[in-house]
């Protein structure tokens, strides 16, 4: 391999490293979170909204930065989708830094994305510093009352199928601005791997 190559691959693993750390404190948190209310869900124990998202993310997580409702400076301002085109990936409330860097917040326009999930959380894993591409640095998740993180509306007690994620993941890759999706969902199906 070349050295252009051995050091791409080099960064996107470490995308994906500070992905799946993210992913990983954020699931644990859940779970604490849950066993702390003593409730069978996240809605019953309380986290339904924006509001309890932000209690939430303050009480079990090193915040750094609070940047409230303002992507910016916890966000880049602009962001792009690995095509090049521009994607309106946006943080609407709770935008934060978190101690490792990572900038992580909720998107107002959850019924956009369907009734199951209940938290929409744009993430970028190494806050405002470059490349702000989505599906490098950038993901959207989507969190489920049973603690489920996925970036596809399914049914969380159903796990989706491997064909199911490859044509989310198609989201991921299309010049359409709107459509944040899919890039997860590519990782999650290639075994914590970026291999596009």
């Amino acid at each position: 391999m070349t050295v252009p190559a051995l050091m791409q691959n080099h960064q996107r693993k470490t995308y994906v490293t500070q992905l799946h750390k993210v992913y990983n404190e954020l699931s644990q948190a859940l779970m604490q979170y849950q066993t702390d209310k003593n409730a069978v869900n996240l809605t019953e124990a309380g986290l339904n909204s924006e509001a309890a998202f932000g209690v939430f993310l303050k009480k079990y997580f090193n915040v750094v930065q609070d940047c409230g409702q303002e992507m910016t400076p916890c966000f880049s301002n602009e962001y792009k989708k690995i095509s090049g085109v521009n994607v309106a990936f946006s943080c609407t409330a709770n935008c934060s830094v978190l101690a490792s860097g990572a900038a992580i917040g909720t998107y107002h326009e959850i019924e956009a994305y369907g009734k199951k999930s209940i938290i929409a959380i744009p993430v970028d894993v190494n806050g405002q510093k470059g490349p702000n591409i989505l599906g490098r640095d950038a993901f959207f998740m989507l969190l489920f009352k049973n603690g489920v993180i996925d970036d596809m509306d399914v049914d969380p007690d159903v796990p989706p199928s491997k064909e199911d994620r490859e044509r989310s993941a198609a989201g991921c890759f299309t010049d359409n601005s709107s459509e944040w999706h899919g890039c997860l969902s590519k990782i999650l199906n290639d075994n914590w791997e970026m291999t596009y």
